[in-house]
């Protein structure tokens, strides 16, 4: 039996230069997930949504390139405010989708670092995107979206083990 471990200590991240079979020590600087995961905080504080302030960076596999990054907002154009106050009526593109519409399509294998878990319909866009695991700090309020990754074999990983380290 082969045993395997992980260099950033987070089991949930099986994304393949994560994993290892030597006992790695401990990391003596910020793991590119964690990188990534402030990277989409930051363009969070972009966001125009009155409600919930979203960020997303997609990378290449190797986690070399930043593909395309994104923020919730209005369209391009209209007001920077919420259409509505209503919670899931706010009329906001999701940063999800204002990132993944710039992602090249011809590229395979995505990585998807988003500051809140993705919904239903994110997620079936993320799915559609050729992304193979979506990072994400903070769970949203419906998991429905963490399951529908899940059953179409994108690894979802909430990544807050080295939140505060590193500062």
């Amino acid at each position: 039996m082969t045993s395997y471990f992980f260099k950033d200590d987070v089991a949930a991240n099986t994304h393949p230069l994560n994993v290892c079979f030597e006992q790695p020590g401990a990391p003596e600087r910020i793991p590119l997930y964690e990188v990534y995961m402030r990277m989409a905080e930051e363009l969070a504080k972009r966001s125009t949504c009155g409600r919930l302030q979203v960020g997303t960076v997609v990378t290449d596999a190797q986690l070399e390139n930043v593909l395309a990054i994104g923020y919730n907002g209005n369209a391009r154009g209209l007001a920077n405010r919420c259409d509505s106050t209503v919670p899931g009526q706010c009329g906001c593109i999701h940063s999800e989708v204002n990132a993944l519409i710039k992602a090249p399509g011809a590229v395979k294998d995505k990585v998807v670092f988003v500051t809140n878990s993705p919904c239903v319909m994110c997620a079936k866009l993320i799915i559609n995107s050729g992304v193979t695991h979506v990072f994400y700090r903070q769970a949203y309020r419906d998991p429905s979206g963490v399951e529908l990754l899940q059953t179409a074999s994108v690894t979802p990983v909430q990544y807050d083990r080295w939140r505060d380290a590193w500062r």
